[in-house]
């Protein structure tokens, strides 16, 4: 996930280019592609957790069978007819510190177990996606305009 906006940011530091060494900058606006590359993929996943509730998700009631609270909430479900769900309910999913053990919530979860459950309330961060990648292209374009036109200024040498 980091290896993609890493690159962005290095090749232009490490690329083979006319440019002397100790003369070599980077231009700023190539950080922001770094950043947004790690929203995307983070956000992302969440986004295609969400996408694949929509396509194949089942809304069923469940059962908490356990609650941990130790670091993040996460809940082990069971729907009413004894059907594990898996993987287990995180706390932005709807896994709430007043969530107990034998509590009924009404949840949305994949079938085949790919995608997390949720509770029918997350939104997909479409508009948070769009931003994020338009800015590492805006951002990245113009980083790398910058870039060229220092490295011309080396054309003879």
């Amino acid at each position: 996930m980091l290896l993609l906006p890493l690159a962005s940011l290095l090749v232009p530091v490490l690329l083979l280019r006319r440019v002397p060494r100790k003369k070599r900058k980077v231009a700023w606006q190539l950080i922001v592609p770094l950043f947004a590359g790690v929203a995307l993929g983070i956000f992302g996943s969440a986004a295609g957790d969400t996408a694949a509730l929509a396509d194949r998700g089942v809304s069923a009631d469940a059962v908490v069978v356990s609650a941990d609270y130790s670091s993040t909430n996460h809940c082990e479900l069971r729907t009413v007819d004894g059907r594990d769900i898996s993987p287990s309910l995180a706390e932005s999913d709807g896994c709430l510190d007043s969530t107990t053990k034998g509590a009924e919530l009404r949840v949305r979860y994949d079938p085949e177990g790919v995608a997390s459950p949720d509770d029918g309330h997350t939104s997909s961060n479409g508009v948070l996606l769009a931003t994020l990648f338009g800015a590492a292209v805006v951002m990245g374009t113009w980083g790398g305009v910058r870039q060229s036109k220092w490295d011309r200024a080396y054309g003879g040498a």
